[in-house]
């Protein structure tokens, strides 16, 4: 297909046509108007002249006769402004008048027409158009009386010629601007395309040019530049998920197959067979607990959680699993406190941002148990609003987190050196990221001098002051 048919081709240079045609039907309509409205009067000021002039012919028939009607038309007849005057006998003869080269029959029927005649002033003129009115008067006497209406016909050239050439200019501009137009719009499209192109080929890097005019081309680069980015950041943690698990797996698994293999190979009593059945249970049950956890973490970054949001207080159920942890905390020697509890009324899925406390305060609790006998620690919890935010904060008196180390411990199966003895595969602080996120909020590490503190900050719901637990 040739350039020129892609451009035809194009949506943009049908919209072009498509109001070109409709620009061009409605401006040829108010000129055709203005045309027939203009000949329309100048054909009533000719009737109504006509019909004064008919008036006043009448009347100095009636005062005066034939004679008189003669003298009065042979007079004004030779007026520069007078219009068609002619007095005829019953058999054509002319009696008086300006008007040459009627047809015989013409004055044989009376009544309104138009003529094509020539004055008896300038018989080389060619034949003029005039609107005439033939009258039968007594004694068989013919009267016409006529305007010349060849201003109307000039007036429609003057307004027809200029008005084609106007649309057809119009028409060809039209077309050259939608020509103009459409090769920008297709050069923008084809740059989208050849990008949609690459990325489809497997460069995830490529993005959509910005022209900087902020039109909606450069709206949709935007959008577009955004879903890829997120795209991009999805098929990057795929990639690290599937390394991860292959890596981090790999383990567990090796070690279920070989307690396994070790009991068929040297289990003899009905003890040893349960005991190793118990431990490929538990080895069973961690690897189902892993594959739950990493399946909420890509439901939350997904946002198919979202769709069960309600409102709720957030402060209330913080209190509720610190409540639920509190126990287990005392038995590790710890003291979990809440401080600066206020009602924080956000929407979210209560479920999962209560999964989110759950996980803080177990890591918290899991690395902050004293190594010294009878020694204690303490956990603090916070909630409070700040800068219209709802914030909580856990902060517990572990050996805390390097601040080089802090952005890797967010990410999956990632696990410091200090904390690889310690059970877990490193997806809690993962699926707290996924779910802050899926609430629009913010997650931050800070040292706690001693330990690490936990800040989460999530937008709360609008026009409430208060809400009560749902």
């Amino acid at each position: 297909m040739t350039a020129l048919g892609r451009l035809i081709r194009t949506t943009a240079f049908k919209l072009i046509a498509a109001y070109l045609l409709v620009f061009a039907i409605f401006a040829g309509s108010v000129i055709a108007y203005l045309g027939w409205h203009t000949q329309r009067l100048v054909t009533r000021q000719a009737v109504e002249a006509i019909e004064n002039d008919t008036s006043f012919m009448q009347a100095q028939f009636e005062r005066g006769g034939i004679s008189r009607l003669v003298q009065v038309v042979n007079r004004r007849s030779r007026a520069p402004d007078a219009g068609l005057l002619l007095v005829t006998s019953f058999n054509g003869e002319p009696l008086a008048g300006n008007v040459l080269n009627l047809p015989l029959n013409f004055l044989d029927k009376e009544g309104w027409r138009e003529i094509d005649y020539v004055r008896s002033e300038d018989q080389a003129a060619p034949p003029s158009r005039a609107l005439v009115n033939v009258l039968f008067l007594p004694g068989e006497f013919r009267l016409l009386i006529g305007r010349d209406v060849v201003e109307r016909e000039e007036l429609r050239k003057i307004i027809i010629g200029p008005a084609l050439w106007g649309l057809g200019l119009l028409v060809v501009l039209g077309v050259a601007g939608g020509l103009f137009v459409t090769r920008r719009v297709l050069k923008r499209i084809d740059q989208m395309t050849a990008i949609s192109d690459g990325i489809m080929a497997g460069d995830m890097s490529g993005r959509l040019a910005v022209a900087g005019t902020g039109d909606e081309f450069d709206r949709l680069a935007f959008s577009l530049n955004a879903m890829l980015d997120r795209i991009e950041a999805l098929m990057a943690g795929l990639k690290q998920v599937s390394d991860n698990i292959a890596h981090d797996l790999k383990t567990p698994l090796t070690r279920l197959r070989n307690r396994a293999e070790d009991a068929l190979r040297t289990a003899r009593s009905d003890e040893e067979w349960r005991a190793a059945t118990e431990q490929t249970i538990d080895e069973s049950d961690g690897l189902i607990r892993t594959f739950d956890a990493l399946l909420m973490i890509a439901r939350a970054e997904a946002g198919q959680a979202s769709a069960a949001a309600v409102r709720f207080d957030l402060a209330d159920t913080l209190a509720s699993v610190a409540e639920l942890y509190e126990p287990v905390a005392d038995e590790s020697g710890l003291d979990l406190t809440l401080e600066s509890v206020e009602p924080l009324g956000v929407i979210g899925v209560r479920e999962l941002l209560a999964q989110v406390l759950s996980n803080l305060i177990d890591n918290a609790i899991k690395y902050s148990a004293p190594d010294i006998p009878g020694a204690r620690g303490t956990i603090r919890l916070a909630a409070s609003r700040v800068d219209g935010k709802a914030r909580i904060v856990v902060a517990d008196c572990g050996p805390g987190i390097p601040e080089a180390d802090r952005p890797r411990v967010l990410e999956r199966f990632v696990r410091l050196e200090a904390s690889r003895t310690r059970p877990g595969f490193g997806l809690g602080l993962s699926l707290v990221v996924a779910v802050v996120h899926l609430h629009g909020g913010s997650l931050r590490l800070e040292d706690n001098e001693p330990g690490l503190r936990v800040i989460i900050d999530l937008p709360l719901a609008p026009a409430m002051e208060e809400v009560a637990a749902v």
